[in-house]
């Protein structure tokens, strides 16, 4: 809503036998508000009571044991040394925090209010008086700024994407946060804003604490849990505080349900399986399709102790591929990165080794309409016209599409073609390897991975390049090696995940913007340095309305794909669970998660 702020007028003093009156000038209007969205209005209202994808009558209590993959040494979340445990984010609040039916809404968590001009310039932030760290110290505005400052200094770089058009962070008084942005007339800076976590200065400057260091010591926070134990490497297991500050508040009503999670460390996802199916393990989000489609055919299943699901994931996706590190000479030519693309064979894969399950991906932003599909549209071509004379012309005029094949494994026009792209770029056959026709050095290639299951899906591919020539391998290795060497960016292909964080904004700068691309552990993984999507992401970033952020993102999608830095692989749009039958959850799922854990409960009596 609209509140005006008071015109304060002064009278001034008799100046002779002249009386004059003056009166400052009005302040300009602000916005007051408990909720706020980057575009349009927030989905619920201040009448809200629960999220009606949470149960307020939900039991609390009993415990699960989940499983995660590989390893931890670090509980620091804020520096990029280190590898931090699953869950964490259990232990954490924020000023505000999303809806799961929204995709950017922002409702009042540790801030009870918010307040904005018109020109978004600032946003000010009311701090609830009640909100507590876990040791009963209350939370202060002047905890955000100690965290500012420290991702500032000595933050991950991708978390520092996020704080790149904040230029200042001011506790006004204990309860009043001010933070100025650098942006005029947009939301997603504040919306950026709101989703700051406070850190607590009076624990990290006690006791010899150095936030710039990895510890394994628990660190204190102000969440619905706390960490109970920690065995490095193999387990963490969190608790819920039963005096959690916030418990009562409408955006926590019917969620932390659980009392005990523990997570387990396994080195090998069969290890994992073979733990769930013993009730080692209680809840498994599978994504596995050879599992999923042969591996549940177990007496449990068929006697409805174990339950086996599918849910529609209607979460707009970032990709998945195997990265091209274009800082290496052999990929430097887009023909190359081309070429390599139409040698992997996804038909051949999916008919034998993912059981149909899977769909192509063909967009950087899958299962969305943030990404291209189909020839450019009208607002499309517009915002890419500007860029004509510095991108590929197929880039104003046609679909972008991944090669396609039979799914015989013969592949044989693509392997043509892929061949005549690789001798334009200058790489000839002799004595069936694959040499640069100017130095004669072979054409060498390592996938890395971290996860052994991938190393079958990622095979067939292998076997191509080899059969064309390249001198190519697969080198799977521990998530410590793997953090080390993507984070140094020493890596030839890599198969990598993105986290996509709807609507887009600032963090593409980490994935695809040039002041990243040589930021040891930035998320620019291919090492992407191209003006033309610099400013495609500065668009994007200032786009004033939904429908333009949409285009101009896919007018962005566009200029990714066809510079082929990605061969894209697979997704699917339906989330498969497996759960021993112990748990409740409420009659309908948030739109954009399964809801697990947050929203689901133990059933009485079936703790274990």
């Amino acid at each position: 809503m609209q509140r005006w702020l008071a015109v304060a007028l002064a009278v001034a003093a008799l100046s002779g036998a002249a009386e004059t009156t003056r009166a400052e000038a009005p302040s300009p209007p602000t916005t007051h508000a408990g909720a706020i969205a980057e575009f349009g209005q927030p989905l619920y209202g201040p009448d809200l009571d629960h999220w009606p994808y949470a149960d307020p009558a939900a039991p609390k209590g009993g415990s699960i044991v989940l499983d995660a993959f590989g390893s931890f040494d670090s509980l620091n979340p804020i520096i990029l040394r280190g590898r931090l445990p699953e869950g964490l984010g259990l232990t954490e609040d924020s000023l505000m925090v999303g809806s799961g039916d929204e995709l950017s809404a922002a409702y009042g968590l540790i801030a009870s209010e918010v307040e904005y001009p018109a020109d978004k310039s600032w946003i000010r932030f009311t701090l609830r008086p009640e909100a507590r760290w876990q040791d009963g110290v209350p939370i202060t505005a002047d905890d955000f700024v100690f965290a500012f400052e420290t991702i500032r200094r000595v933050g991950r770089p991708f978390l520092q994407s996020f704080l790149h058009d904040i230029t200042q962070v001011v506790a006004e008084d204990p309860q009043h946060l001010k933070v100025t942005v650098a942006t005029r007339d947009r939301m997603k800076s504040l919306m950026q804003a709101a989703g700051l976590s406070p850190l607590p200065r009076h624990w990290w400057q006690s006791g010899g604490r150095d936030i710039s260091k990895t510890t394994l010591e628990p660190v204190l926070d102000s969440g619905p849990y706390r960490i109970k134990a920690v065995d490095p490497g193999r387990s963490i297991t969190y608790e819920r505080v039963t005096d959690y500050w916030a418990r009562d508040l409408p955006v926590n009503r019917g969620l932390n349900n659980i009392d005990t999670i523990r997570y387990d460390y396994y080195l090998d996802d069969t290890v994992a399986f073979e733990a769930f199916k013993a009730g080692k393990v209680d809840f498994r989000q599978e994504n596995r399709a050879q599992r999923w489609v042969t591996g549940y055919d177990l007496p449990e299943a068929r006697d409805g102790r174990l339950v086996r699901r599918s849910v529609a994931d209607e979460m707009p996706g970032g990709t998945q591929g195997l990265i091209f590190n274009v800082r290496r000479p052999q990929f430097q030519d887009v023909r190359v990165r081309e070429a390599l693309s139409d040698l992997f064979d996804f038909e051949a894969i999916q008919r034998t080794l993912l059981y149909g399950q899977y769909k192509r991906i063909a967009s950087w932003f899958p299962n969305s309409d943030f990404g291209a599909s189909g020839p450019p549209d009208p607002q499309e071509r517009a915002i890419l016209e500007p860029f004509r004379d510095r991108v590929r012309p197929e880039v104003l005029s046609q679909a972008w599409e991944p090669p396609h094949s039979d799914g015989s494994g013969s592949n044989r026009e693509n392997v043509r073609r892929a061949l005549q792209l690789l001798q334009d770029a200058g790489w000839v056959l002799q004595d069936r390897r694959l040499v640069n026709a100017q130095s004669g050095q072979p054409f060498t290639l390592e996938v890395l991975l971290d996860a052994p299951e991938m190393v079958r899906l990622t095979e067939p591919f292998v076997q191509v390049l080899q059969r064309v020539g390249i001198e190519a391998s697969v080198r799977v290795v521990d998530t410590a090696q793997y953090q080390e060497r993507t984070d140094a960016f020493d890596f030839d292909l890599t198969a990598v995940r993105f986290n996509f964080f709807p609507p887009p904004g600032a963090e593409q700068r980490s994935y695809f913007g040039s002041a990243a691309a040589d930021q040891r552990g930035s998320a620019n993984f291919a090492g992407i340095k191209d003006p033309v999507v610099d400013a495609l992401i500065e668009e994007l970033i200032r786009a004033p309305d939904l429908d333009t952020l949409k285009a101009t993102n896919r007018a962005l999608d566009r200029v990714l794909l066809w510079g082929y830095y990605e061969i894209p692989q697979w997704y699917k749009d339906v989330d498969w669970l497996a759960y021993w039958n112990k748990f409740g959850y409420p009659a309908r799922k948030p739109k954009y998660s399964v809801g697990f854990p947050g929203t689901w409960w133990v059933l009485p009596g079936k703790s274990g």
